[in-house]
Parts: C-alpha cells; sequence; structure tokens
C-alpha cells in the first residue's frame, strides 16, 4: 500500500500536489458552515421551505451568469486570477451572512456565494487539465475529489461543535481560512494557462470566437442539459436535507454534520477504488450508472425516519457521487480543445448552476403544497429520467464528436 501511494505521488507534478493540498485547507473552512447555512437562515428568517428556497433560486440566477464570465476570464486571463478572486469573494459572502437578518440581506450573501463558487470551480478544474495529461485525468480529479473531501470531513465535524454555540464564530472561522488560502494561491502557485506558440494563436482566435466555437458542439451541450436534469435531486438532497430533518426529526446540528461527515469520509477511502474500477469502461455508461445511484439515494430519504436510517441513504447517495463526480469532469477535460477549457468548463458548471435554481423552488413547493415525503419521491423520479436520457444520448449520434486529444501544457508550467 504504501509503495502504492509513493507511486502515485511520484506520477503527478508538484504544482498538482501545491493545488490539490490548498483545495483541501480551503474545503475546510467553508464546510464549517455550509451545511448548516439553511438552517440559520430559516431560523433567523421564520419562513416556510418554499420561501427559503427562492432565495436559493435567485441567488443561482446570479451564480449561472457569471460562469460565463468565468470561463472567458480564465481562458484570456489565467486560472490563477479568477480563482484567488473567488476565493476572496466566498471569504467576504461568509461575513455579510453573519450580519443579515432580512430576506434582502441574506439574498445579496448567498447571491456573491453562488458567483464565487463556480468561478472557483472554473478555474480549478481549468488548471487541472492543463497540468495533467489526458491518460491521467481520471486519476487526477479522484485525488482532488479525496482532499478536498478530507477538508469536508473536518469542517462540518468541527463547524456542528462551533454552530450549537456560535453561528458567528463559524462564519468568521469560514472566512479567515478563504482569505489565507487566496494569499497561499499567490505565493505559491504559478499560473498553467498557455502562452506561446501554436497555443497562444488558438487563445486569440477563441477569444474571438468565444463561445459560439462552444456552441457548435451541439452533441456537449445536449449532454449539459441531461446532467442539469441529473444534479436536480442531488442538490435538493443538499440544501433541503438539513431544514427537513430539523424541522420534522428535530435534528440538533451537532447530529446532521456526521451525515456530511460521512460523505466527506466515502470520498477519501472509497473514491480511488470506485474510480479504479470506473475508468476501465465508457465514460457514458458510468455516468447512467452514476446518476441512477444517485436517484435511489435521494429517494431512500423518504423511507427513513431516523439517524441510521438517514445515514444509509447518504450512503447510497454517496456512492453515486463517487461514480458520477469525477466521471463527469474527465469526459468535460478530455472533450474540450485546451484554449476553450474554461468555456468549456463554465458550461458544464452551469448544470450545477441550473439544477441548484430549480431544486429548492421543485422541492419546497413539493412539501408544502403536498408533504415532506413528496421531495425526495419526486427527486427519485427526476434523477431516473434524467439516467434514462442519458442512455438514449449514448445510443444516439449526438455524442459522436470527439475533439482531438492535445498534449498536455503542464510541464511548461512547472
Amino acid at each position: 500500500m504504501l509503495r502504492r501511494l509513493q507511486d502515485t505521488y511520484h506520477a503527478f507534478s508538484r504544482p498538482f500536489w501545491t493545488i490539490a493540498f490548498g483545495a483541501l485547507v480551503s474545503s475546510a473552512g467553508s464546510s464549517l458552515i455550509w451545511p448548516f447555512q439553511f438552517i440559520y437562515i430559516t431560523r433567523t428568517l421564520g419562513l416556510n421551505l418554499a420561501t427559503v428556497g427562492t432565495l436559493i433560486t435567485l441567488s443561482s440566477g446570479t451564480g449561472l451568469a457569471v460562469s460565463f464570465l468565468a470561463g472567458t476570464m480564465a481562458d484570456r486571463f489565467g486560472r490563477k486570477p479568477v480563482m484567488i478572486a473567488a476565493q476572496a469573494a466566498q471569504g467576504c459572502a461568509w461575513i455579510l451572512m453573519s450580519f443579515a437578518h432580512t430576506y434582502l440581506g441574506f439574498l445579496v450573501a448567498l447571491m456573491i456565494l453562488a458567483s464565487s463558487q463556480p468561478v472557483y470551480s472554473v478555474g480549478s478544474d481549468a488548471m487541472m487539465a492543463d497540468l495533467v495529461p489526458p491518460e491521467q485525468r481520471a486519476s487526477g480529479y479522484a485525488i482532488m475529489r479525496v482532499l478536498n473531501n478530507v477538508g469536508i470531513a473536518l469542517g462540518p465535524a468541527v463547524g456542528g461543535i462551533i454552530v450549537t454555540r456560535s453561528y458567528a464564530l463559524a462564519f468568521y472561522g469560514a472566512a479567515a481560512v478563504l482569505f489565507l488560502y487566496g494569499v497561499f494561491l499567490q505565493g505559491f502557485v504559478r499560473e498553467t494557462l498557455p502562452r506561446r506558440g501554436a497555443a497562444c494563436q488558438g487563445a486569440a482566435a477563441a477569444d474571438t470566437g468565444g463561445y459560439r466555437q462552444v456552441a457548435r458542439d451541439r452533441g456537449f451541450l445536449v449532454f449539459t442539459l441531461l446532467i442539469t436534469l441529473g444534479m436536480t435531486g442531488p442538490l435538493m438532497f443538499w440544501t433541503l436535507m438539513p431544514i427537513y430533518t430539523k424541522q420534522n426529526f428535530q435534528f440538533p446540528e451537532h447530529l446532521y454534520s456526521w451525515l456530511p461527515v460521512t460523505n466527506a469520509l466515502m470520498c477519501v477511502f472509497v473514491q480511488y477504488f470506485v474510480t479504479h474500477w470506473t475508468r476501465r469502461y465508457a465514460p457514458l455508461a458510468m455516468l447512467i450508472l452514476g446518476l441512477g445511484v444517485y436517484a435511489l439515494g435521494v429517494g431512500s430519504v423518504a423511507l427513513m425516519s431516523g439517524f441510521w436510517g438517514f445515514w444509509t441513504s447518504m450512503v447510497i447517495f454517496s456512492l453515486g457521487e463517487l461514480i458520477t463526480m469525477p466521471t463527469g469532469t474527465t469526459y468535460v477535460a478530455n472533450r474540450a480543445p485546451v484554449v476553450l477549457r474554461g468555456r468549456y468548463m463554465s458550461v458544464y458548471w452551469l448544470t450545477w448552476g441550473c439544477a441548484r435554481a430549480v431544486a429548492p423552488m421543485i422541492g419546497g413547493t413539493l412539501n408544502d403544497l403536498i408533504s415532506p415525503h413528496a421531495i425526495w419521491y419526486g427527486g427519485l423520479a427526476i434523477g431516473l429520467a434524467s439516467a434514462l436520457a442519458l442512455t438514449w444520448f449514448r445510443a444516439s449520434r449526438a455524442q459522436v464528436r470527439v475533439p482531438e486529444v492535445e498534449p498536455a501544457t503542464g510541464a511548461a508550467a512547472t
């Protein structure tokens, strides 16, 4: 095992590991508070679930618009500047949320969060694609997820204890860590955007063509629409599960925190083995499987009523995540030409923005008009529909286009 870990470490460059371990610190800071933010908002405003859901929907609209700009900025100005700006913006958003006491106040903070999160993801994913050759990207993104989830395992465990005493302290702690990570990026991370030779000429052409070139890849656009549908159920799970367990089963925050910790620990200890298996098969086949397992995890919540039941749902849900997440990012990274990676990643991350916008509104409406259990049955139906639609996509001519795979450019950046 030790030899395998050593081989894995030496298979990737030092800049890759710098970004990977930095992301661990950032995720630990962010997750001090994010699993509990909607519990805090609901308690502070005293509104029903559907109304609180409109906060997420409205703020997500801002994130959708900024996602397009993020891709352009990452391709034109570099991956590193957008990552630093995103970390600083997230830190400011958590501070603003600590002072918010009105619907508008929370909306402003959530709009900043919704805008900065996809910006960082676009820059980070594009930088990883720059640093890692195509044949190693599935493993590279899996390693990134493992280290990211080490932070997510630490954050809620500590945050669940902190918020029972002071939400303000958790907000300030998250902001401080994010600011420090921004300083770390500035001092220790090098830019990876190609600037010379053919890559530079291609970048200039990409600037003039912009998203028109991405729009010509019709199969990719269909793919993103189907992934958007598939992510709606999981985003219901993440945004509404804390409120559902609090309002219907009186779960205290420190008890609920063990559910996201379980998800993170599975990503840490199981992700490598899942990816080692999934990389043997076609990415689209694995995405279909992942979306189906995701759907089962979401739907199973309706059958549960205690901690261990919800823990079981989280385990099923997390298996879907382990299959889906690295596979989807790798598919996009390999499909995108090097000078358009930022834009491709922007469009791909729109799937999260769109799903995040509609998921709480759909779930909140089902909760208020039918019953709390209807949230999870609805998520199950949507997830299974997305898996079936992606099965059709895989068999159709829409996914035939596979752009050339270019050599990695990370060597020059090291």
